[in-house]
């Protein structure tokens, strides 16, 4: 994709991490990169850095075993001196995360001299160029996106954005890319799936899916009957099940392999180097082009297995390998994608949903899926809102032009009944969406003035599921004026926090979900302040839907409380926790999901919803889903992280008293959560009277 030659001069050095070596290597390398290579004197050395981070320890990051190699190849300072300063430096940077960080980076600058000379054959300089690969891609992506990937947008003439001159950029484009970054990959064993689906559940980027074939799909498939299994469901007689895998969209976390439960203790997914599954790329786009989505013969929110058979409508974000947060956006698309809008918070969640040219939301086999926008920290909650008022004034004309063809002499009957229905069943999501699919054509059929006026604004007919995302750092502080004024509205809109505790995406910065005794950015000796309770502040309106969430700890709660929320008549606020490479989880980005169930077992963070349509049947609208947590476990959970186990390395005298205050804190919440819960809601309590004596 990228020239990696521009700037070398003649003579020069080129280094190379790869995982080949040798003739493997130079079949590998383009034709025009070895041309370059001869016809420019290059010298040229590789290195498998990849292999030697996780034989350290490091798990993906090689950077400092690179950068020890360069000094060593170019020799710009003596070598001695520049692995005394690299240590040096190590110390000052990761000597805060404990002398095991020290060590394995230690390792990486001394095995960074584990490089190998690669022989360029002067003969490579009569190479003519690789033969272009055709597609069937559309021109946007080979003409517009894979230049600006490529690095070249800026030799794009103007024209080449004449078609999207209001500044909307194509959805979906992000599938194009099948960028192979991915050590390692999960292989699929058929003989020890349950068919849970709980990996496709957990899988930030949506690239291992269920797919449920019938005879007549697998007839035409690249593989046969003995790569898939009988489907389970009465609804799947007769076909068959493959969770298939997109090795080239795949980051590598292991997430899916950590959650999978197998067959006796035998999982069903294990994580085997890439080049060993490249054949099986054919199984995934295959299924992704010509396997139906069964999603109509289940109800996609009854469980977790259901949800995901319904197609992710994000994918291949650029999101972190292992992300905490993109699960959760990924869900919301399988439940409602096909009528969802959503506006964004500045902040990770709109890097990796929105970062041109690469755009993960896409649309279904309708061609239906999420309209995206993206706004500031401080305004993002009333951004959304004027999005729902929007919608609210358009659809009132809707109803107004609806309520025309009632008297038009013109219309059939059927179609006045079909008018009627939906003005009665407007604001129910799936009769809306019955109603305008018959609707529409019979419109376009009759041609009248009255619903001609109707089809001008078709695309309002089906109730739109109004999504507004944003980080705690947004939630929490800089918009959380907008944040309150929008659910104090009473409007309809659904609000999800992706609780990182950090500002994430503008470098660690400690905001006001951040726990006490966590460090981060201002707060580098500790937090010293207690976390806000968002939630709880919101419940006190008595109207706001709200949840508190965490998928690794309980994936059918997660999924209850979606589905609850956007339900609900009225503002939601569901607030999920979210792993996330600042917190420096020891166990690595591949146990995200793990660490959110332990940070639920031990107390950390607590599961519950507040939903106030129970108090009107009577009931506590408070439902406490955590069970009692095992507090023996919880400074253990701190001091798996970086961010808490750093404040015993820097200030070992106030760690203790910080822990045992977080404790504290996260006891004395649950109980108050225990105390909501076991409140005797509908009994009014007794008023006493003091008597004057």
């Amino acid at each position: 994709m990228y020239d990696v030659t521009r700037g070398l001069r003649d003579g020069g050095t080129f280094l190379l991490n790869t995982i080949w070596e040798g003739e493997e290597l130079a079949k590998n390398l383009p034709n025009k990169v070895k041309r370059y290579f001869a016809e420019h004197n290059i010298t040229v050395y590789y290195i498998n850095a990849t292999r030697i981070a996780q034989e350290i320890g490091l798990g993906n990051r090689t950077n400092t075993i690179l950068q020890s190699a360069f000094f060593r190849i170019t020799e710009v300072i003596p070598v001695d001196l520049a692995v005394e300063q690299m240590k040096k430096f190590i110390v000052k940077s990761y000597g805060k995360k404990g002398q095991d960080v020290v060590d394995k980076n230690y390792a990486a600058v001394d095995r960074g001299g584990e490089y190998k000379k690669l022989d360029v054959d002067p003969a490579w300089a009569s190479l003519p160029d690789d033969a272009v690969v055709a597609n069937n891609d559309p021109e946007f992506i080979n003409k517009v996106v894979r230049p600006i990937n490529a690095q070249d947008g800026d030799l794009l003439p103007v024209s080449a954005f004449i078609n999207d001159a209001d500044g909307t950029w194509a959805q979906g484009t992000a599938k194009y890319e099948k960028r192979g970054v991915a050590a390692f990959v999960p292989e699929w064993d058929k003989d020890n799936c349950i068919q849970c689906n709980k990996c496709a559940y957990v899988c930030p980027h949506a690239s291992i899916r269920p797919f449920v074939i019938t005879p007549e799909e697998l007839a035409a498939a690249p593989f046969g009957e003995d790569a898939t299994i009988p489907a389970i469901g009465k609804t799947f007689t007769g076909m068959r099940f493959m969770q298939a895998v997109d090795v080239l969209d795949c980051l590598g976390c292991g997430n899916c392999v950590d959650v999978c439960p197998g067959k006796k203790g035998v999982k069903a997914l294990a994580m085997k180097p890439l080049e060993t599954q490249l054949d099986i790329q054919k199984n995934w786009d295959y299924c992704v082009d010509n396997v139906k989505s069964k999603a109509s013969l289940v109800d996609v929110k009854a469980n977790v297995k259901n949800s995901q058979f319904a197609t992710p409508l994000f994918e291949f974000s650029g999101a972190c390998s292992g992300c905490g947060e993109t699960p959760y956006v990924k869900l919301i698309t399988q439940l409602f994608g096909d009528r969802e809008i959503v506006a964004n918070a500045t902040g990770c969640s709109s890097i990796y949903s929105g970062s041109v040219p690469s755009t993960p939301y896409t649309k279904d086999e309708n061609g239906r899926g999420p309209a995206w926008a993206n706004s500031l920290f401080e305004d993002f909650c009333e951004f959304g809102l004027g999005m729902n008022i929007a919608n609210e004034k358009m659809r009132e004309r809707l109803d107004a032009a609806m309520r025309g063809v009632l008297d038009c002499p013109v219309c059939s009957e059927e179609i006045k009944a079909l008018a009627t229905n939906w003005l009665d069943e407007k604001n129910d999501a799936a009769k809306s969406r019955e109603i305008a699919d018959k609707l529409v054509p019979l419109m376009e059929a009759c041609g009248c003035d009255a619903c001609k006026k109707v089809l001008e604004l078709k695309h309002f007919l089906v109730k739109r599921s109004q999504w507004i995302i944003g980080g705690d750092g947004a939630s929490y502080d800089i918009g959380f004026g907008g944040l309150d004024h929008v659910i104090a509205s009473g409007k309809d809109v659904n609000i999800l926090v992706l609780d990182t505790e950090v500002y994430s995406n503008t470098g660690g910065q400690a905001s006001k979900a951040t726990p006490i005794g966590a460090i981060a950015k201002f707060a580098a000796a500790g937090k010293r302040i207690r976390k806000k309770d968002l939630g709880l502040i919101a419940t006190t309106y008595g109207y706001v839907y709200v949840a508190q969430i965490a998928m690794g700890a309980d994936q059918a709660q997660t999924l209850k409380a979606i589905r609850e929320a956007e339900a609900y008549d009225g503002p939601s606020l569901i607030i999920a926790y979210a792993p996330c490479i600042n917190h420096g989880i020891k166990a690595g980005m591949g146990k995200a999901q793990q660490e959110e169930a332990n940070a639920v077992a031990c107390g950390y963070w607590q599961l519950w919803r507040y939903n106030p349509a129970a108090e009107l049947e009577g009931k506590n609208p408070f439902t406490l889903d955590s069970k009692e947590p095992n507090w023996d476990a919880f400074e253990d959970f701190l001091k798996g992280e970086v961010r808490y186990a750093s404040v015993m390395k820097q200030y070992p005298a106030e760690a203790q008293e910080l822990f045992q205050a977080a404790k504290a804190n996260a006891k004395w919440r649950y109980n108050n959560y225990r105390r909501l819960a076991q409140q005797q809601w509908g009994v009014d309590p007794e008023v006493e009277t003091l008597e004057n004596n």
